[in-house]
């Protein structure tokens, strides 16, 4: 019996959570969502890089797939907004304490881009779907994110980058394959919290409610 009523209160609150963030002011939105976007400056200080590749393994796409889960539609991807230009006027919270247009233009923009459409995609599919908050649903909609939305500007770009210099199997070896595992990791580490917090009942206006 106490079991049950502690999971009713969890469940409880994490819909009222949701729900509150959805009815909050634009300007509390706002104070949110500038937050995620610290969030992001900080776990893109958290990298390594691999010996073949420029492009860093960073801790920043739980920040670029929480934005969108917790703040939702609009506000997910305008936190990556805030990020990007935030850090364009020289502000240091790019990966390795970097800032400027300059970083932008750099082999990496192309996943900077990618970051705020997968905030956008991810805060309007959680908003409007109550289906998409299963584990399967969460689970689909982070691997897309991850692997079509930030994954194919940040090849697209590094490909111009390059001069178009580069061949399709280099490309795939330099931008994509050193971290599949790791992402398919964060993932399913994403996936696994997101499917806790999520309310599996109406808190906005769904269309499938």
């Amino acid at each position: 019996m106490e079991i049950n009523l502690n999971i009713d209160n969890y469940k409880n609150f994490r819909y009222n959570f949701f729900k509150k963030r959805y009815e909050l002011n634009i300007i509390n939105k706002l104070v949110l969502t500038f937050s995620f976007a610290c969030l992001t400056g900080l776990l893109a200080q958290v990298r390594f890089y691999l010996p073949f590749t420029p492009v860093p393994v960073t801790g920043q796409v739980f920040a670029v797939l929480f934005a969108g889960i917790i703040l939702g539609e609009y506000y997910g991807g305008i936190s990556q907004l805030m990020y990007l230009f935030i850090g364009m006027l020289g502000v240091p919270w790019f990966q390795g304490m970097n800032s400027g247009l300059t970083y932008i233009m750099g082999p990496t923009g192309g996943y900077l881009i990618g970051f705020v459409l997968a905030s956008f995609f991810i805060g309007y599919i959680i908003d409007r779907y109550i289906k998409s908050r299963t584990f399967f649903g969460i689970f689909g909609l982070l691997f897309f994110s991850t692997f079509v939305l930030i994954y194919l500007p940040g090849l697209i770009w590094f490909y111009v980058w390059t001069g178009f210099s580069v061949g399709f199997i280099d490309l795939f070896i330099l931008c994509v394959f050193p971290f599949i595992v790791a992402d398919i990791i964060k993932t399913f580490i994403a996936t696994g919290i997101a499917g806790l917090i999520t309310p599996r009942k109406s808190y906005a206006k769904e269309v499938d409610s």
